[in-house]
Parts: structure tokens; C-alpha cells; sequence
């Protein structure tokens, strides 16, 4: 009883237990309301979608339609920028086919020139290399041929008697032919080529050199100056360069520097100043003396340099002179009278030495140095030398000219 005063009454409760039993689920109504929904929102959404959907394929179809036509329109394009280039490279041919002949024969001219260079065994030199020094010429690789390593147009160099030698072409620096050139040797009184240079550029003709006792004891050759007398530098200096005068070399060392032995180490400084590398002296003369050498290419590039001095190359042409006290000087250079083209040239000789000579020769516009050391028949060997040299000279003129004619 006291349930039914503080809460619902109990048959209440019992009515709504069966209406909630025999009632239909709302849920399932809610589901079949929203499915007959869907149902018609989709009917209503397919023609839209199928009208959208032509669209589409309308709008492809096009697209389609363009790209085919821009392709189409590119492999023109192509086509036609082959023919172009077709017709271009046609046109190129036809230039080349005219100038190929050209072409053709400027490789010929090389190839029979490289033949040519290398069947006379010589190089033909950069015309720049007219403008260098002997030494650098000569130190960049000039060809130099052994007696025993030539060809049959050297046989006759086989039958020389010297040591050493070397023949230098003037203009260019290059040694045209040489045996042992570097092979040190006692230079004898060719050496007196540098005192002679060093005199010359060091006194005027009218300087006195004074005499000493040990200048006048020198042995011959010499033109017997007189102790304590004076004479003239240009007197003194055709002594040695002509007469080959010991007596002479000595007092010119001694009034230029002092004493012969500082002298000497001048001559050597200059001498590799000049070029002459393995060059050493030891007297002014050139008169034999331990550790003093010089060799048949660094001669040459002696007498070379020192020619290219217009007093010293003056001097050494005269066949003779005549002293201020009497005496009348001969020069040693038998060549001047004996051997065509003969400009100067220096002898010696000691019996360690034996014969030694350098000297400049011109023949039709061409100019040569031949050096000689070691010779046991000095003459002999110089005009073979000489001979060949030019004949080498004049072969390789006819080679140039030959070249300039292809």
C-alpha cells in the first residue's frame, strides 16, 4: 500500500508494457523512410549524371581531336625540316667536293715534306729560331750525326783523322753535321779567340800594355816582346789573333786583369756567358795546362758569338799586319788563300791538344763554323768538312724551295 501512494499505479504501468510490445519499431519505419528517400533522390540524380557524363565524353573527344591534328601538324613540321637539312648538308657536299681537291693535295705536300725531312736526316727549324743564341739553338735539340751512325752520303767523313768536330750553320744555329762534339779536349791556342775577344772589348788600339818577365818567358809561338817595354793594345791584339803570339795573350791578361790566372777565370765566366758550357780555361794562351778543356761544339759557338763583333771579325780577316815596332804578323789561317769561302778562323796546336782549329766560312749567301779538335791532318780534314757542310746547305735549299713549289 505504501508503493501505491508514492508511485504510479501498478495497472498503469502494465498498459504501457503491452502497448510497447504490440507497437512497431520505430527504428524500422525510420530505416524504410529513408530508404524509399534514397531511392528517389537517385531517380531523380540519373539523368543529370548521364547528361554530365555526355558532357565528358564530348569535351574528350575534342581534346582528342586537337591533339591528333597538332600531331599531325608537328610530323609536317619534321618532314619538312628533314628535306631542309637534306638540303643543306646536299649543298655543304657540294663545297667540299669542290675544295677536297685542295684538301688532298695540301696532305700530299705534307707527307712527301715529313718523307723528304726524314730520308736527309735533318730537321727544317722554326724561322724564330734564326733570332737565338748559338747555345740555344743548339741546346734545343739540333741533329747531330756520329761518322760511324750516317748515311752512305758520309762515307767520306769516315776517313777524318780527328777527334772531335762539329760544322754549325751560322743562320740557324743548328749543327749540320759532328762527331763527339762534346768530348773535352785541350782546345790549345784556339782558346785565344776569347783573350782576343775580351782584349777587344776591353782596350781601345791606342792603350799601352806594359811587359813583365813572365809574359816575355813565354814559348813559341811569339813575337819577342821585350820586358818593360810598352806596346799598343792593337798591336798586342793582331799578335795573338794572327800570329798566335803567347807573349802577347799573356801581357793583354795581365794589363786587363791583373795577373794570367784572374784573367783565365774571366775567360771561363765569359765563355759560359757566351754559351760554352763545358768550356774551362787556365792560361791565356791555351798552352797545355791540367783541368783546361773546351770542346768541338762549344768552339763553335765561340768563334760563332765573337764573329758578330765587327772589330774582332775585321781582325781576324787580315792575311797580314804590321806592328808599330817592325814586325810584320802572318796570320796562322792558311785557309784565307787555300779554301774557297774562307772569312776566319783560328789554329793551335800542343802535343796534348794536337791539331785544333775554328773558323768561319761563306759560300753563295750561306755561312758555316767548323771546329776541329784532335786532328792529325788538320788541312785534309777542314776542306772535307767545309765541302760538305755547303753541299748539305745547298740540298737542304733545293728541299725548301722544292716545298714552296707543291
Amino acid at each position: 500500500m505504501r508503493f501505491c501512494h508514492s508511485s504510479v499505479p501498478f495497472f498503469v504501468c502494465l498498459l504501457l508494457f503491452a502497448c510497447c510490445l504490440s507497437a512497431p519499431p520505430a527504428s524500422a519505419a525510420a530505416k524504410q523512410a529513408i530508404a524509399t528517400q534514397s531511392k528517389t533522390r537517385v531517380a531523380a540524380a540519373a539523368p543529370k549524371a548521364a547528361k554530365a557524363a555526355g558532357v565528358r565524353r564530348k569535351t574528350t573527344g575534342k581534346a582528342t581531336a586537337r591533339a591528333t591534328a597538332a600531331k599531325a601538324r608537328s610530323a609536317k613540321v619534321k618532314k619538312a625540316g628533314k628535306k631542309e637539312v637534306a638540303a643543306a648538308n646536299a649543298k655543304r657536299g657540294r663545297v667540299r667536293s669542290r675544295s677536297g681537291g685542295q684538301g688532298q693535295r695540301a696532305v700530299a705536300r705534307q707527307a712527301r715534306v715529313a718523307r723528304t725531312g726524314h730520308a736527309a736526316g735533318t730537321r727544317i727549324h722554326a724561322q724564330a729560331l734564326r733570332q737565338e743564341s748559338g747555345a740555344a739553338a743548339l741546346r734545343r735539340g739540333a741533329p747531330v750525326f756520329s761518322g760511324a751512325s750516317c748515311a752512305t752520303s758520309l762515307d767520306a767523313l769516315l776517313k777524318l783523322s780527328a777527334k772531335s768536330f762539329m760544322v754549325l750553320d751560322v743562320d740557324t744555329g743548328r749543327a749540320i753535321v759532328a762527331k763527339n762534339p762534346d768530348l773535352p779536349r785541350q782546345p790549345a791556342s784556339t782558346i785565344k779567340i776569347v783573350t782576343g775577344l775580351l782584349a777587344v772589348q776591353a782596350l781601345g788600339n791606342k792603350d799601352r800594355v806594359p811587359v813583365s818577365r813572365h809574359a816575355a818567358s813565354m814559348p813559341a809561338s811569339k813575337v819577342n816582346i821585350q820586358i818593360n817595354h810598352t806596346y799598343s793594345a792593337d798591336d798586342m791584339i793582331n799578335s795573338v789573333l794572327l800570329a798566335s803570339a803567347n807573349d802577347a795573350s799573356v801581357a793583354l791578361a795581365e794589363r786587363i786583369a791583373g795577373s794570367e790566372e784572374r784573367f783565365a777565370q774571366m775567360m771561363t765566366y765569359n765563355a759560359r756567358r757566351w754559351g760554352a758550357t763545358n768550356t774551362v780555361c787556365r792560361t791565356a794562351s791555351g798552352l797545355t795546362m791540367d783541368g783546361q778543356q773546351s770542346t768541338a761544339r762549344d768552339l763553335a759557338i765561340l768563334f760563332r758569338y765573337a764573329m758578330q763583333n765587327r772589330e774582332f771579325a775585321s781582325r781576324m780577316h787580315q792575311r797580314t799586319a804590321v806592328t808599330a815596332f817592325g814586325r810584320t804578323l802572318r796570320n796562322h789561317n792558311k785557309a784565307l788563300w787555300k779554301l774557297a769561302g774562307a772569312v776566319a778562323g783560328k789554329t793551335g796546336y800542343t802535343d796534348a791538344a794536337r791539331q785544333t782549329y775554328v773558323g768561319q766560312f761563306t759560300r753563295s749567301g750561306q755561312t758555316i763554323v767548323v771546329a776541329i779538335m784532335g786532328s792529325g791532318t788538320m788541312w785534309a780534314d777542314l776542306e772535307k768538312l767545309v765541302d760538305y757542310g755547303f753541299q748539305q746547305k745547298k740540298q737542304e735549299m733545293a728541299r725548301l724551295r722544292s716545298v714552296e713549289n707543291m
